[in-house]
């Protein structure tokens, strides 16, 4: 059993949801209509060239065009984690993208050859879906993490410079906001493991079971989903976390504040 097709009109049909959402918008004077088009447009365009390029890669089964196609999402995913954020440093565009590919690809790559087992590693239409579910949900921890944990070494400064006069070393008068910034860039896929099955029924168990496949197979599936994306995005985030504590601490282990600029 395969899924059934969405012809053109259904698309149309499913297009009055945006209209609805812009009524809303429109009707309380929300200020978003404009901007839920646009994110509309992008979606519709961004998604179905996707659909050509995926046709194409699936085609080719070439390891070097699965490697750039790795790579591109592996960058963007890093670009993406940073703009997110209202504070930068230099270097945090090098410590987004080391967070993102260390979490994302490592993970990724253990599901494919120790879980899944798939063979060739390369194979496309198991190792793109998988690492691009996990890149979303990583990056999206990251931003988190990068966000709290730059401003609160930043709002709560006199705090760290109160502990080092106390006697307390860098590390210990920087860690609570590290934990904090990693805790935060956590806590969405805790929220999504929580409620997964009672409340959600998660995008992986649901295109699997539309597909043809077994509830029971793809609960395993999604299981196996879930919790990759909960090892990337706890890696991800402490990695953030460290490399953001690494750039903010001078020679002489002071918090060298000044390196961050407010957007």
């Amino acid at each position: 059993m395969n899924a059934l097709p969405i012809s053109n009109s259904g698309l149309a049909i499913a297009a009055g949801f945006i209209a609805l959402a812009g009524g809303v918008s429109f009707a309380l004077r929300l200020g978003v209509s404009k901007r839920l088009w646009i994110a509309a447009l992008r979606t519709v365009v961004q998604l179905g060239l996707l659909g050509l390029v995926l046709e194409w890669v699936f085609d080719q089964r070439s390891v070097i065009v699965i490697v750039a196609v790795i790579a591109s999402m592996v960058i963007n995913a890093g670009i993406a984690s940073v703009r997110r954020t209202e504070r930068r440093y230099q270097g945090i565009w090098h410590s987004g993208l080391i967070a993102v590919t260390c979490s994302s690809v490592i993970t990724a790559f253990v599901v494919i050859e120790l879980v899944i087992r798939v063979d060739p590693w390369y194979e496309p239409r198991y190792i793109i879906p998988l690492l691009g579910m996990v890149l979303g949900n990583a990056l999206t921890g990251l931003s988190l993490c990068l966000d709290r944990v730059m401003a609160d070494l930043d709002d709560k400064r006199d705090q760290v410079e109160g502990r080092l006069a106390l006697g307390a070393t860098i590390w210990e008068a920087c860690r609570p906001f590290i934990s904090d910034g990693v805790r935060t860039g956590i806590i969405p896929i805790v929220n999504s493991m929580t409620v997964a099955g009672i409340v959600s029924l998660p995008g992986m168990m649901t295109g699997q079971i539309l597909a043809g496949a077994s509830p029971a197979q793809a609960v395993k599936y999604q299981i196996v989903v879930m919790f990759m994306i909960a090892g990337a995005t706890s890696l991800g985030a402490l990695l953030a976390g460290l490399m953001t504590f690494r750039r903010l601490v001078s020679a002489d282990h002071q918090l060298a504040h000044h390196r961050l600029r407010k957007l």
